[in-house]
């Protein structure tokens, strides 16, 4: 897998233009809609990856880029909301013990929201694990509801085929990010952020099929005995 993840951005004719393209949607991301765009051609990576294909897409259809990017983006934040809710009851807790203006209640809700942040770090650790499932299963569906099909996602999440196309993902995407990150305002910088991202998108969306293919493919029903028909007269149809 790492050396098709590396290589994979590089096998297509107008691997040049796509890297600069997607350099530019990195930087021009601070207007917002082009960050749609960007998200949308990361859900073409994760299809590409998931069904085989060997090359990276090419920026074509911006329309269905950036519906499919907002589509990725809603899949996101709701996947964030499981995060979002402890961190804020945690908040809010904290305040309302402070407001008390006792010891104890400052004690008593300062736990509280020290349990709750604890929570809440346990659930980023998993929706950060199970996220990448989850966005490479709506790819493939091309459906919001395809990013929620629990039986999918855990399927894959508990595949070590999987937990390596994670780990090759963040991996591969933070050393190339750590490594780029500091000559980024170079022009040559830029395109190698949009690299990363594509080459830790292939590895998540690869990951993905590679465990629900090998899940799919263990028959694990015992054989039956099918009587041979073959010598018995077969019914004849009137007409």
């Amino acid at each position: 897998m790492l050396e098709d993840a590396l290589g994979y951005p590089l096998r297509t004719d107008d691997r040049v233009a796509t890297l600069i393209v997607g350099g530019a949607l990195i930087v021009a991301s601070v207007f917002v809609l082009p960050a749609f765009v960007l998200q949308g051609y990361l859900v073409r990576v994760l299809r590409s990856a998931a069904t085989g294909e060997r090359a990276a897409p090419s920026f074509i259809d911006w329309g269905e880029l950036f519906v499919d990017g907002l589509k990725l983006v809603v899949v996101q934040a709701a996947y964030s909301l499981v995060i979002s809710v402890p961190t804020v009851g945690a908040v809010v807790l904290f305040v309302v013990g402070g407001a008390t203006g006792s010891e104890a209640g400052v004690a008593a809700f300062g736990t509280v929201s020290l349990l709750l942040l604890l929570v809440a770090t346990l659930l980023s650790i998993l929706v950060a694990y199970v996220l990448p499932a989850a966005m490479t299963n709506f790819a493939l569906a091309g459906e919001l509801s395809a990013a929620f099909d629990v039986e999918a996602v855990r399927e894959a999440a508990l595949s070590g085929r999987y937990l390596v196309g994670v780990l090759f993902g963040v991996v591969l995407g933070g050393v190339i990010s750590a490594v780029v990150s500091p000559v980024a305002l170079i022009l040559i910088g830029i395109p190698a952020l949009f690299y990363g991202q594509v080459v830790a998108y292939y590895c998540f969306g690869r990951g993905f099929a590679e465990a629900t293919d090998a899940t799919a493919g263990e028959d694990t029903s015992e054989p039956t005995d099918v009587p041979d028909r073959s010598g018995l007269e077969q019914p004849r149809v009137g007409r």
